[in-house]
């Protein structure tokens, strides 16, 4: 199935729910905040979020420094 990421057109396997493609992407364990086609999907409901073809997302990875 065909997404676009963060701009960027991908190729992710079906089934895929949000919690599988963050840790896939290896941002398991850090903030993130994921949009999906305009809608800020909530850290509680990413595993249970299923992604369909076609769908956009923003992924934002909060990073720490100061």
């Amino acid at each position: 199935m065909k997404i676009v990421m963060n701009g960027e057109s991908r190729t992710i396997e079906v089934p895929t729910s949000v919690a599988d493609l963050i840790q896939t992407l290896g941002y398991a364990g850090k903030r993130v905040a994921v949009e999906r086609n305009g809608e800020i999907v909530p850290r509680s409901v990413h595993q249970q979020t299923m992604l369909a073809d076609g769908d956009h997302l923003e992924i934002v990875v909060a990073v720490g420094g100061g």
